[in-house]
C-alpha cells in the first residue's frame, strides 16, 4: 500500500482499517456514488447535492480524568516526587484514564524515537528499503550514493568495486584508471547540532551519513567516515589490480543526466530498520528513517515537515519541540499526552501492526528484555524505553483483559524511575480499577 498523501485520504483509510477500528463504515450518498460514475460533463452541480455526513473520526484523548481510582494510585506510587514526572494513562476509546503533568514538555531521551519512526513508516511505508548505489557517468567514471543503510558492510563495498573494475571496458580486462566519487553529506550535518560534542565520539553518537560503514561505528565512533570508506575501497580495488582514484563530492549535488544505474544494494526491510530503531534503541537508524521519511538530509527542514505531520493528525502539540530523531538531542520537548496520544493514533494506523511489531516487550526483547522479568507485564508491554543523564522515559501498549491501554512515563530527575515506572504498568494493568 502506498502512503498515504492528504488528510482526507489518511482519515477515511485510517477509520477502516486500524487495528482497533471502531467497526464504522462511511457510506457515500447514492447521488454522490452516481456521480463518481458519470463524466464530469454530465453530472449533476455540486450545489444541487445534498450535504455528505461528517466522517467517522478516530478516537480522540480526552481532557477530563474519568478513572479516579486509578489516578489516586498514581499519586500515591510517585507520591513526594510528582513534580518530576509527567504520566499519561488511556485506553482505546481515548478515555484518559489517569494524568500527571500530562501537559508539561520534557525531555524524552530515545521516546524520540517513537515519533520518527511513526513518521517514517507513514511516509515510506512498511515494505521500504533503503538503497546504496553505484552509477557510471558519462565521463567513464562512477559515483557511489547511498540513503544511510545502516547495515552496509565491505561485502557490499566489495561488489561495487568489482563492478566499477569490470565496467571499464568490452573486453572484461580491469581499466588502466577507476575514477570512483563518493556522494556525501557536508561534515556540518553529520551530527545534529544539540548532540553534545563528547557522545560524538561513542558508538551511539556516531555521525550520521548516507555511506556509513557499519553504522559509522566500530568500537567507538568513525569519526571521519568518507576518509573511512575512501581507504576501504582503494584497498580492495589495488589488491585487484586496479588503479583507483576516489574523491568525494556534494550528495546534495544533482546526478548528471546521462548517469546509468550499474547496481544497487537495498537494506534490510522496513520492519528490520524500525525493530532496530525501536527494540534496539538504534540512534544511527532512528535519524536515517526521520531525513528519509521528510524526503531531505536538512535535517531543520525535516523537522518542520515532521512537525506539519504531527499536525495533521489532530495530536496535542502545545510545549513539543523537535530537534533530532533519535532523542539524543536534550532540546528535544514531548509532553506524555502527546506520546499517548501519538499511540492511540498509529493503533489505528493502516501499518499500525508494523509500528507495535517494531518496539521492546518488556521481559522478552530489546531494551526492555531485562526489565519486569517474572511479573505479570511480562510479555504485555510494548514499549520504547529512553535514558540519558537525569532522564528516564518508557512509552508504549500495555495489554490488558480489557483491551489495550497506552502508557507514557517520564521522568527528569527522578529518582529510581524503572521501580517507579513498574509500578505504574502493574496499577494501569488492573482493569478492575477502570470499568466501561
Amino acid at each position: 500500500m502506498a502512503p498515504l498523501k492528504t488528510p482526507a485520504k489518511r482519515q477515511l483509510l485510517l477509520s477502516l482499517s486500524g487495528v482497533h477500528a471502531l467497526g464504522l463504515v462511511l457510506a457515500l450518498s447514492p447521488a454522490t456514488a452516481l456521480a463518481q460514475q458519470v463524466p464530469l460533463a454530465q453530472q449533476v452541480p455540486l450545489a444541487t447535492l445534498p450535504l455528505l455526513p461528517p466522517p467517522v473520526g478516530l478516537p480522540q484523548l480526552q481532557a477530563q480524568l474519568s478513572c479516579p481510582a486509578l489516578q489516586q494510585r498514581l499519586l500515591a506510587t510517585v507520591a513526594g516526587q510528582a513534580s518530576v514526572w509527567s504520566i499519561t494513562i488511556a485506553d482505546a476509546q481515548g478515555r484518559l484514564l489517569a494524568d500527571l503533568n500530562g501537559n508539561r514538555p520534557r525531555i524524552p531521551a530515545s521516546n524520540q524515537k517513537l515519533v520518527s519512526t511513526a513518521y517514517a513508516l507513514d511516509r515510506l511505508g512498511p515494505d521500504y528499503r533503503l538503497n546504496t548505489q553505484l552509477w557510471r557517468l558519462g565521463d567513464g567514471s562512477f559515483r557511489l550514493t547511498g540513503e544511510g543503510d545502516p547495515d552496509l558492510a565491505l561485502p557490499q563495498l566489495q561488489r561495487f568495486a568489482m563492478l566499477a573494475m569490470g565496467s571499464g571496458g568490452s573486453s572484461g580486462e580491469t581499466p588502466s584508471l577507476v575514477r570512483l566519487q563518493i556522494a556525501e553529506e557536508p561534515r556540518q550535518a553529520w551530527w545534529p547540532q544539540g548532540w553534545h560534542p563528547d557522545d560524538r565520539y561513542y558508538a551511539y553518537g556516531a555521525p550520521i551519513t548516507r555511506l556509513a560503514v557499519t553504522s559509522n561505528a566500530i568500537n567507538d565512533a568513525v569519526m571521519n567516515p568518507p576518509s573511512r570508506l575512501q581507504t576501504l575501497l582503494q584497498k580492495t580495488m589495488v589488491q585487484r589490480g586496479a588503479k583507483v582514484q576516489v574523491s568525494l563530492v556534494s550528495s546534495r549535488a544533482p546526478l548528471p543526466g546521462d548517469a546509468v544505474l550499474l547496481h544497487q544494494e537495498p537494506s534490510a526491510p522496513m520492519h528490520n530498520l524500525l525493530s532496530l530503531a525501536n527494540t534496539e534503541s538504534h540512534n544511527f537508524t532512528a535519524e536515517v528513517l526521520l531525513r528519509q521519511g521528510a524526503g531531505t538530509w536538512d535535517l531543520a527542514r525535516a523537522t518542520q515537515l515532521q512537525m506539519l505531520w504531527l499536525t495533521e493528525q489532530g495530536l496535542p502539540m502545545q510545549g513539543i519541540r523537535l530537534a533530532d530523531g533519535s532523542g539524543l538531542d536534550r532540546a528535544n520537548r514531548l509532553t506524555s499526552r502527546f506520546l499517548v496520544a501519538l499511540l492511540m493514533r498509529m493503533d489505528q494506523h493502516p501499518y499500525g501492526r508494523a509500528y507495535l511489531a517494531s518496539m521492546a516487550v518488556a521481559g522478552q526483547r530489546g531494551t526492555l528484555r531485562n526489565l519486569y522479568v517474572g511479573t505479570p507485564l511480562q510479555g504485555q508491554f510494548y514499549g520504547k524505553t529512553g535514558t540519558i543523564s537525569g532522564v528516564r522515559s518508557i512509552s508504549g501498549v500495555l495489554m490488558t483483559g480489557a483491551g489495550p491501554r497506552y502508557v507514557s512515563a517520564i521522568s527528569n530527575g527522578a529518582s529510581s524511575p524503572n521501580d517507579t515506572i513498574g509500578r505504574v504498568l502493574r496499577q494501569a494493568q488492573n482493569s478492575q480499577l477502570c470499568p466501561p
